[in-house]
Order: structure tokens, then C-alpha cells, then sequence
């Protein structure tokens, strides 16, 4: 059985995020404390991650990523808009950059789920199938359901952390690893993986901004403890999300040690 990185296991020490700290971390130590937060849990770790790399999945079990993704991010404009709503008017920076956010994802250029819909069909899947949310996991319905109750429920700032730091910036490291893969393994072309590129570059710069929108204004202790564990389950949720696209799709056909996992 494959053990996900970074989860808590029987006879696997504490992350050491669970006490409450005593003092208030400085900008330098709480970023530290952030990535570490993340660190070791990246989506990278997980067999659907490594088999994608390497170049060892077919177009159906891309094509199924694609069926689950869209119902991930397809929304995400919808959590920050949310977010925004509840965000106070004095964090006007914070404001600005998730209404920015938004118009990246809906109206700046074009539209991002329109351009994972047309990688999909290259892959050999339809717009149809795509969109419909039938054809999404379970484990894709469980995280669409955290990102749309973090971003209605949590303080906005705790959200933030959740949401942008937790997840979305991880998206470069990601796509960084997997892009070259499609273009060279399986020959997709530039406008085919437009969707991987703009997000090297846009997920790094939204990612950076969530960092320093939570180094701002996370300006307690306990606003501190909340941001990091928030970016700890984000992280995990990415992992177990992606870990269930090899579980679901793939393992019959690719078996963990041909990916260098133990078994």
C-alpha cells in the first residue's frame, strides 16, 4: 500500500505544527514556518505526479485527469469571489489581488478552463465529459467541497493561506516537472499545453502574492497557528487528490515499483 508523504502514520513522529506557539513569529521566521508547513507533501510525491513525469500514462489516464481537474479549478474563481466578499475593505492590497485573481481566471485573455477543456480534447476526451460532474472522483468532489467551505467559513486571511499558499502555489513546481513530458513523450504542441505554461508563470506570481498577503496582516498568534495548520491540509488535500488519480485510473495498469514506489 502506498504511504502518502507528509500524512501522519502510527510510528511516525508529529509534524511539529500541533503545539500553539508562545510568541509571535517574525515576517522571516513565519515564511520559514510556511513552507515547511508544505514541504514534503507536494503533489509531486504522488505516483499519478511520478508516471506523469516520466512519461509512463497514456492520453485516456490524462484524459481522466483533465475530467477530474476541471471540477478542482474550474471553480476557483468561485472561491475567491467568496473570499473577496468577506474580505474587510481596509486590506485593500489583498482586495485588489484577489479581484485580479478572478479576472485571470474568467475574462483575462483566454478563459483558463477553456484552456484545460482544450487540452483535454487533445488528449482525446470531450468538452462534454469534461464539464460534466459525474466523471469527477469522489476524493476531486471531497476537495472541491474543502476549497468552496475554506473559502466560506474561514477568517479571509486564514483562507488566503489555505487556498493560495496551500495550493496554489505548488502549481509551478508541478507543472515544471510535467510540461517538457508533453511535449516531448506525447507531442502535444505549444497552444495544446497553453494552459501548463501560463500557469508556471501566473501561479508563481499568485502564490508569492498570497505569501505576503498572509505574512501582512496573520499579525497574531493564533491567526499565526491557524494560517500554518490551513496550509499543512491544503497541502495534504492536493497530495490525496492526486494520489487518488493513480488509485482510481491507473494502478491496474502501472504498479508502484515500476514508478520506483514500494508496493
Amino acid at each position: 500500500m502506498f504511504i502518502m508523504p507528509g500524512l501522519n502514520q502510527p510510528g511516525i513522529p508529529p509534524t511539529g505544527l500541533e503545539p500553539v506557539m508562545a510568541e509571535l513569529m517574525n515576517r522571516d521566521e513565519f515564511r520559514t514556518a510556511l513552507e515547511n508547513a508544505i514541504k514534503g507533501k507536494s503533489a509531486n510525491a504522488s505516483p499519478f505526479s511520478i508516471a506523469w513525469a516520466e512519461g509512463k500514462l497514456s492520453r485516456e489516464h490524462l484524459s481522466r485527469w483533465a475530467e477530474n481537474h476541471y471540477h478542482y479549478v474550474g471553480p476557483f474563481a468561485d472561491y475567491l469571489g467568496y473570499l473577496y466578499a468577506r474580505t474587510p475593505d481596509t486590506y485593500t492590497e489583498a482586495k485588489d489581488f484577489l479581484l485580479a485573481n478572478m479576472y485571470e481566471e474568467e475574462i483575462g485573455g483566454d478563459r483558463h478552463t477553456d484552456l484545460l477543456i482544450r487540452f483535454a480534447e487533445a488528449c482525446g476526451t470531450t468538452r462534454e465529459r469534461v464539464t460534466n460532474p459525474d466523471n469527477m472522483s469522489p476524493t476531486t468532489r471531497a476537495l472541491q467541497s474543502w476549497c468552496y467551505a475554506v473559502a466560506m467559513r474561514e477568517d479571509p486571511i486564514v483562507a488566503v493561506a489555505g487556498l493560495v499558499v496551500g495550493l496554489e502555489s505548488q502549481v509551478p513546481s508541478i507543472y515544471r516537472k510535467q510540461t517538457p513530458t508533453l511535449r516531448e513523450k506525447y507531442g502535444f504542441t505549444d497552444e495544446e499545453v497553453e494552459f501548463f505554461d501560463l500557469h508556471i508563470v501566473s501561479d508563481e506570481i499568485h502564490g508569492e502574492r498570497g505569501y505576503q498577503i498572509v505574512l501582512e496582516h496573520a499579525n497574531t498568534v493564533e491567526l499565526q497557528q491557524r494560517c500554518l495548520k490551513i496550509c499543512e491540509i491544503g497541502a495534504q488535500m492536493r497530495l490525496l487528490y492526486t494520489t487518488a488519480l493513480y488509485t482510481d485510473y491507473v494502478q491496474h495498469e502501472i504498479k508502484l515499483p515500476e514508478l520506483g514506489l514500494a508496493a
